[in-house]
Parts: structure tokens; C-alpha cells; sequence
């Protein structure tokens, strides 16, 4: 079944009539029946997003024209929160068939609630905790930049991780499948406040969000994250999890070979470890098979030496050029005069987010940033 065709059933067939339920126990002016019904017959017809903005054009037309009204109704409705494991990472209510039940929600929110910030900001607080607010808060970041990042700051030491990690998810201006959020990619400084509140979060659901979100920043204000991240590092007792998130941020600049970044973690020189033994096999490969990667590092000096080292891979695009694309190896410590052997298994199945092309694709180990020729294959 194609992807498009499974997505659409996160909002299943149901979800209007349950929708239509929810908000009748709630107290709204609601027939289920009726309600499911003005969804339209070809609602089973819909995709994913254009389900979510059918239902919430549904109550726009159903529920209150006074926004605070509306906006109450809708949190009453509303199932239980998302949950938490041990380690912090979400787990599903099971009380509405995915968390996208509650995408309508989100596009009403979004669209109705602008000339009414603290009802909005409120309905956002409960809807993050069972969906996300990243989207629907965009709008109010736009248009109501300053008293949005206050309620922000506020959420920042929220009881409920979902809360806290939307500070940090609705402000990154490269959101994926997200319109550019231009004035904070102009002027970080707003949001980086917000993102030091969050840097030792005991959820790793936040953290990790926190490095998302400036690893985005490497396109637009690369010394800026450097600095951050120097900030972060510096002083006594940097907690590990903030050691691991800064790592995680700058794990683009660290693929790439940014000296800075990797003077950070130790690896800012050219290492003194010595690449032996190369080998690819085969040779001569066929797309949907698979490649071997090998070699040896050995550490020829009477000291131990610690080194980053990175498969790269420079693989031929449709119009014969190569791209380099980095896979994440290993931080090792080698001991004086030992030997390591490396290796790496590559697949050539296409894949959604890569396509293979024929051609000769060259392989390389970066150590501390620097590569040395590994070998190649001839992909048919």
C-alpha cells in the first residue's frame, strides 16, 4: 500500500462521529450524527492533511464563533495526555486512534484563535501534550513574536516534558514541513535563551529537540552555534546528557570536518594514527546488492591516541557528478602501537531517501576531519 494511502488512516473513517461525541460530552451544540455527516461522503476519499482540514473546517462551522468559547470546548473534549516512559520518550494514551486525531484541532487553532493570544496560547499548552502545537504556534510567532516567546519562557519549566519541548520545537525557523520562521533565522538570540533553559532537561525527548533545532542553525549562523556550544561546554562538571546534545547539534558541522567543531571534542588536530590494510570488495556491484568496507588503524607512536573516525562515501547522483555522504563511525582510543580493525557493510537498495546510480563511487575514512582513500566500487 503506498505511503500516502497509509497515512490517511492516522485520521480514520470514524473520526469525524467520534470527534462529534467528544465534543457533546463536552457540552457543545453537537449531534455526532450530524456532525460526522457535514465531514462530506468523500471524507473516506481524503489524504491525511486535507482529513485534518476538513474536520476543522466541521467546527469552525459547529462550534462557537467567540474564539474563548470555542477554544474551551475543544480542550474539554480532548483525551488523555500523552504519556512518558522511564527514559522520558512519549507513549500513546490509546484513548483516539493516533495523536493526528487531534490535527484538526491543531489548523483551528491556528486559524481562529490569532486575535485572542492567551485563550490560544492556553488551548496550545493542553493540545501539545496530546498532539503538537509546533505548527499551529507558528502563526502567533509571526504575528505575536514577543508575547508568544513570554508564554515560551513560561513553558520552559513546565511539569509536562511535551510542554517544554515545544518551546523548542515551534521556534526552529527550518521546521520541516513548516513555513521559515525568517525572524528568528535573522536574529537567533531570542530563542537561544529559551534553548539554554532546556540544555540539562531530565527528558531526552526535550534534549534532543534542543539539538535539532541547532544543528538547523548550522546553515544560517554557524559561528554562533560554535560559540553557543563552547558556552555550553565550558566549567566544571558539564553534565554528560549536555556534553551528548552538543555533540548531537553539531553533528553536521562534525561530518563535515569543521575544525572548531571538532577541536571541541578533542579532535581538532590531525591524528597520528596510520590507515592500513584497505580494502572494498567486490569490486563490481550491482544495485540492490551489498558493499564491504575494511581497513586497520594502527597507533605507531609510545603514547595512546584518540581519534574520530567517519565512513564517507562519495556517491554518483543521476548526472554523473559525486556527493559525499557521511556515515557516523566511532570515537576510539588506541593504545601504544595496537591495531584496530574497522568495517562497514553498505547497502544499495533504493531507498525513499537515496537513489543509487551507476557509476564509480569512491570510499574514504575521515579521521579528526582529514581522509584517506579506503578504495572504490563500480556500481552497474
Amino acid at each position: 500500500m503506498p505511503v500516502a494511502a497509509t497515512l490517511q488512516y492516522l485520521i480514520p473513517a470514524e473520526a469525524p462521529h467520534l470527534l462529534g461525541e467528544q465534543l457533546a460530552r463536552a457540552g457543545a451544540h453537537v449531534r455526532p450524527e450530524a456532525f460526522a455527516k457535514s465531514a462530506g461522503a468523500d471524507f473516506d476519499a481524503l489524504g491525511l492533511m486535507d482529513r485534518g482540514r476538513r474536520l476543522a473546517e466541521v467546527l469552525v462551522r459547529h462550534l462557537p464563533a467567540h474564539f474563548p468559547d470555542a477554544a474551551a470546548l475543544l480542550v474539554a473534549s480532548m483525551g488523555q495526555p500523552l504519556g512518558l516512559d522511564a527514559k522520558g520518550e512519549p507513549v500513546a494514551s490509546g484513548d483516539v486512534p493516533s495523536s493526528f486525531f487531534y490535527l484538526p484541532h491543531s489548523l483551528f487553532i491556528a486559524t481562529q484563535g490569532l486575535g485572542h493570544l492567551n485563550e490560544a496560547m492556553a488551548a496550545q499548552h493542553a493540545l501539545t501534550q496530546r498532539f503538537t502545537a509546533e505548527f499551529s504556534l507558528r502563526p502567533y510567532l509571526q504575528q505575536h513574536t514577543q508575547a508568544t516567546l513570554d508564554h515560551l519562557a513560561a513553558w520552559s519549566t513546565d511539569a509536562s516534558a511535551h510542554v517544554r519541548r515545544a518551546v523548542s520545537e515551534s521556534t526552529r525557523p527550518r521546521l520541516p514541513w513548516a513555513p521559515r520562521l525568517h525572524v528568528f533565522d535573522n536574529d537567533p538570540e531570542p530563542v537561544l535563551d529559551l534553548l539554554t533553559r532546556l540544555r540539562d532537561d531530565p527528558s531526552s525527548y526535550v534534549r534532543r529537540s534542543v539539538a535539532n533545532h541547532l544543528n538547523d542553525r548550522v546553515k544560517s549562523h554557524p559561528d554562533r552555534l560554535l560559540s553557543l556550544a563552547r558556552e555550553w561546554l565550558d566549567g566544571p562538571a558539564v553534565p554528560s546528557t549536555r556534553e551528548a546534545l552538543v555533540r548531537h547539534a553539531l553533528r553536521t558541522a562534525l561530518k563535515s570536518g569543521d575544525p572548531q567543531a571538532l577541536a571541541l571534542f578533542g579532535h581538532g588536530k590531525p591524528s597520528v594514527i596510520l590507515v592500513a590494510k584497505p580494502r572494498v570488495q567486490p569490486r563490481n556491484v550491482g544495485i540492490g546488492e551489498r558493499v564491504e568496507v575494511r581497513c586497520e588503524l594502527h597507533n605507531p607512536t609510545d603514547r595512546a591516541a584518540s581519534v574520530l573516525a567517519d565512513w564517507r562515501v562519495h556517491y554518483v547522483k543521476a548526472d554523473g557528478s559525486r556527493s559525499p555522504k557521511v556515515f557516523k563511525g566511532q570515537e576510539l582510543t588506541l593504545a601504544p602501537g595496537a591495531r584496530v580493525g574497522l568495517h562497514k557493510t553498505l547497502s544499495l537498495h533504493q531507498m525513499t531517501t537515496r537513489t543509487h546510480h551507476p557509476g564509480r563511487h569512491l570510499v574514504e575514512l575521515a579521521l579528526n576531519g582529514q581522509p584517506h582513500a579506503i578504495g572504490h566500487f563500480d556500481l552497474r
